[in-house]
């Protein structure tokens, strides 16, 4: 008889191997007996079915009922995705709104204009990772004869009339006309229209990242941070305009101002005296 040769150290792998195969098949078994003694298993684990692939045909073809599973899968795998995607723009939106709340309460008391465009400058730049945030004002009514002189009121005459945030990439002449120097950083932003009592303007937020800022974004949360920054402006305003005292009248101004006289004491009126009576004392 021949007998056959291994390679020096092929017969540790090959128990390896075969250790391994037992153990799957040991392990295969007692699947198998579990499934077998809980049949409703599957029933009350539908994600663990979901995840099986079990073929309905012969080997080599694929039955309408597989690939009809597949299709639902994949559709699955597409709604989780989404549902995933909405999830994390809930919590963005919600911790964003948290946010807008805390620089709603550092504008009210700011005591000037000056403090406003900081307030807004270092909140804006933070939160939306902007490489700009510029607070420009025009004190002309954007449809006068007047506006069509100032570059930068007739460059946003239109944009003085919307009612909603505009966002997006931005032409040349306005990105130089908001940011200046800094219009070279900037590849899209978010314009926010601002309207109060005697003037309008613009609150410009300027992003290096040309997808921060899309046309088809939200704007509510920048409508209603434009609506707070108006709101200000005009309070602003109020408390800046002169108080116009009345003046003294000139006639009573020339005049000494003489004491009052004291009232008059009502008389008193007279007490009524009873007569006497006298008794008659004389004898009989």
């Amino acid at each position: 008889m021949t007998k056959t040769r291994t390679k020096p150290g092929t017969e540790p792998a090959q128990a390896s191997v075969d250790a391994g195969a037992a153990q799957t098949a040991a392990a295969e078994q007692m699947v198998a007996a579990y499934l077998r003694d809980h049949p409703d298993f599957f029933e009350q684990n539908a994600a663990v079915l979901a995840s099986l692939s079990v073929p309905h045909a012969p080997s080599g073809s694929v039955s309408l009922i597989e690939r009809q599973v597949k299709v639902l899968r994949r559709h699955l795998e597409a709604e989780r995705s989404r549902l995933a995607q909405l999830i994390a723009r809930a919590r963005e939106y919600e911790a964003l709104s948290t946010r807008l709340h805390v620089l709603v309460l550092q504008l009210i008391i700011a005591p000037d204009l000056k403090q406003v465009g900081s307030v807004l400058q270092e909140a804006l730049m933070r939160e939306f990772s902007a490489q700009a945030v510029m607070l420009k004002l025009f004190p002309l009514d954007p449809v006068s004869a007047d506006a069509a002189r100032d570059p930068l009121t007739a460059a946003f005459k239109e944009f003085l009339l919307r009612e909603h945030a505009l966002c997006g990439p931005l032409d040349e002449e306005k990105n130089r006309l908001l940011f200046g120097d800094l219009g070279g950083e900037v590849q899209c932003a978010a314009l926010i229209p601002l309207r109060g009592t005697g003037c309008s303007g613009v609150l410009a937020i300027g992003a290096a990242d040309p997808d921060r800022f899309k046309p088809d974004m939200r704007t509510d949360l920048l409508d209603r941070l434009g609506e707070v920054v108006s709101h200000k402006l005009q309070g602003l305003q109020a408390s800046s305009r002169p108080r116009v005292e009345p003046l003294p009248d000139p006639l009573k101004a020339a005049l000494p101002v003489m004491p009052e006289a004291p009232a008059p004491k009502k008389p008193r009126a007279p007490r009524s005296r009873k007569p006497k009576v006298v008794e008659d004392v004389s004898s009989e």
